[in-house]
């Protein structure tokens, strides 16, 4: 069985191999040997960093072990070959100076390419928040993928697959310090949508801050922009507007807000906290119309 051939591979890879049929694995499941020089990496490829140390260490693995795990490839042209999944091997192997490497070839399209090149990522933990999130991205905006097959395709909650695509909105700078390693996915969450973000990241960076620490710092700064609008658009307020809600504030001591447009006509906003200050307004208000 397929499924058996690759269990090597990761649970959720290895079940869209059975989802291959056996007609589209041109060896039949059996690898063989193909010049290095004819393969190239898949552009779509989510993930773009390869940690060099661990490449060496690999490398040096190949060398005294060679290739145990086969890569997988699609066939583009009589000389060209396309990584669908093992592109750290196929790297490692350059490294080692390997000449041929094991293959499988599939025949598959663009789409499940593009899985598998997920997949097998994800599985062995090896992409960074915005690369996840990238690779999400691209099966939702070339494929028409929804949430809910992604979840059931990599084996992921719905919560997950939506936060996760959320990062890819962020602000090239702050990807950057993501992709470098300098931010969290879980940083970066919480700077989703919000003003002067790439700011906020910086001062995450430099103060080496944790997730719960840079929740607090975003809160705090989102509720100081606007008790700053607030106290901007009050300034902007006719004194003599001001004085009517200074004198009802003292008369009925609570927060008083008028709202008067040019045409003078406009609102009065009363804020009370409790019930008490309910029946305050209420009594000064039947007392001022009797």
């Amino acid at each position: 069985m397929i499924g058996n051939k690759f269990k090597g591979l990761g649970k959720g890879l290895s079940a869209l191999m059975g989802d291959v049929p056996q007609e589209n694995i041109q060896t039949k499941g059996s690898s063989e040997k193909i010049p290095i020089h004819f393969i190239y990496a898949n552009p779509s490829q989510p993930r773009k960093n390869f940690n060099q140390d661990l490449l060496r260490e690999l490398s040096e693995s190949i060398k005294e072990q060679g290739i145990i795990q086969p890569i997988l490839v699609r066939k583009k042209s009589e000389d060209k070959y396309e990584i669908v999944a093992g592109e750290r091997r196929w790297r490692a192997a350059q490294l080692a100076k390997i000449h041929e490497v094991p293959v499988i070839i599939l025949n598959i399209d663009d789409k499940k390419s593009l899985e598998f090149a997920i997949l097998e990522n994800i599985q062995r933990s090896d992409l960074n928040g915005i690369e996840e999130a990238l690779g999400y991205d691209n099966l939702v905006r070339k494929f028409a993928y929804s949430q809910e097959a992604l979840s059931k395709i990599l084996g992921k909650s719905r919560s997950h697959i939506a936060n996760t695509l959320r990062l890819a909105g962020l602000p090239e700078e702050i990807k950057k310090m993501i992709s470098d390693g300098l931010l969290t996915a879980g940083h970066a969450r919480c700077l989703v949508n919000v003003p002067d973000n790439i700011n906020l990241a910086k001062i995450i960076v430099n103060k080496n801050l944790s997730v719960r620490q840079a929740e607090f710092l975003v809160k705090k700064e989102q509720v100081f922009s606007s008790s700053k609008k607030i106290q901007t658009n009050n300034n902007k307020k006719d004194t003599n507007i001001k004085s009517l809600e200074s004198d009802l504030e003292l008369l009925m001591g609570i927060k008083v807000d008028i709202k008067n447009k040019k045409s003078n006509s406009g609102e009065i906003k009363f804020s009370y906290k409790n019930l008490d200050q309910l029946n305050k307004i209420i009594s000064v208000l039947k007392g001022y119309f009797r």
